[in-house]
């Protein structure tokens, strides 16, 4: 018997689960979604990443439990999921919304994506950081969280252990975020647009930044969905900068030198199905705005990559890695807040104060 062969039932058991643990996320994401939680928290800011996460870490737990995850870990697919999302997430992103309504959006994505990476890239390099990790987890930060870390790590090939660690950050902090935020803009008493700003600079993940946008206002949601799609679109551009300078410094050997092919063969290619699936959408061959069937193609990829995500979520290699890469993350997080927050002032309360 071939080795595919033996592993064929490990990979149609594992996908089952996957796709269980995911129609049972969705289950509950339906339910919260018509209630109203303490604070006036709107039931439908805990979008279905959450629920997603924990029915993987809940399906983990178990498995482990009675032995069969390592059995059944090869249908968990987690950067198939994740490249298949990212490339319809294109689909929803208008490059001529980013060019003509959002002006303030660029100026904001341009310095915060400019500022934050290379704080992160320095800190990390203070605590010693092995520089993949580095690459994945500045870009996260700096860009939109786990799309831009699964970008990253395609351009620079980091290990599947360090995307998993970088992914379940983002969202064990943006999650608190996302309530915290709306609390916050309210006690300095923001505007809408500032607010929404200060959300799709600081918080990590469209879902959360979102999220925050509708506990705070109308406006502050419109703000905040813009400024987050303007930095998602600069997606592209940052992976081919680290896919370059990987290339070129990191990881080049005495003697070589760097040829179009190797930059090439590092470029993670889903990238341009993104930006294709952008063009399409702003020339108007396709649709993948709300309430389409290309979205909701999307937010099951999603959905199925959370869970796969939460499944193979190691505790052990997490450890391994040490408090370094934690404490990193959070003191950027504490500069990439207090650094949105006066930008978004600046450009949303001063040079565009009537925001879009």
């Amino acid at each position: 018997m071939t080795s595919a062969n033996k592993t064929a039932p490990g990979v149609v058991s594992g996908l089952a689960i996957v796709l269980a643990l995911a129609i049972g996320a969705w289950w509950v994401t339906r339910q919260v979604n018509g209630l109203t939680l303490p604070l006036g928290i709107p039931g439908r800011a805990l979008e279905y990443p959450l629920w997603a996460a924990l029915a993987g870490l809940l399906g983990n737990a178990v498995l482990k439990m009675s032995g069969m995850h390592g059995f059944v870990r090869p249908g968990f697919r987690t950067e198939l999921f994740l490249k298949t999302g990212l490339v319809l997430l294109g689909a929803g992103i208008s490059f001529a919304t980013v060019a003509t309504a959002a002006a303030g959006a660029i100026l904001q994505g341009v310095i915060m994506i400019t500022a934050v990476f290379f704080f992160s890239w320095w800190l990390s390099g203070q605590f010693k950081l092995d520089d993949k990790l580095r690459a994945v987890m500045s870009t996260a930060i700096a860009v939109c969280g786990v799309s831009a870390a699964v970008a990253a790590a395609g351009a620079v090939l980091a290990k599947k252990e360090q995307v998993t660690y970088v992914t379940a950050l983002v969202i064990v902090v943006a999650l608190p975020l996302m309530v915290i935020a709306p609390l916050l803009a309210g006690a300095m008493g923001l505007p809408q647009a500032v607010a929404g700003a200060w959300f799709g600079g600081n918080i990590d993940t469209t879902a959360a930044v979102v999220g925050a946008g509708t506990i705070y206002g109308e406006q502050a949601q419109t703000v905040a969905s813009i400024v987050k799609s303007t930095q998602n679109a600069m997606m592209g551009v940052v992976a081919f900068l680290l896919a370059v300078y990987f290339a070129t410094v990191v990881e080049r050997r005495p003697g070589e030198r760097p040829s179009p092919k190797l930059i090439w063969d590092r470029f993670p290619k889903f990238v341009l199905g993104f930006v294709a699936a952008s063009l399409l959408y702003t020339f108007g061959v396709i649709d993948g705005g709300r309430g389409t069937a290309v979205e909701a193609l999307k937010n099951w990829a999603f959905t199925l990559a959370f869970v796969c995500m939460g499944l193979e979520l190691s505790v052990s290699e997490i450890k391994s890695m040490g408090w370094s890469p934690l404490v990193v993350f959070l003191l950027v997080t504490v500069f990439n807040t207090a650094l949105a927050l006066g930008v978004a002032w600046l450009i949303f309360g001063v040079l565009f104060p009537v925001g879009v």
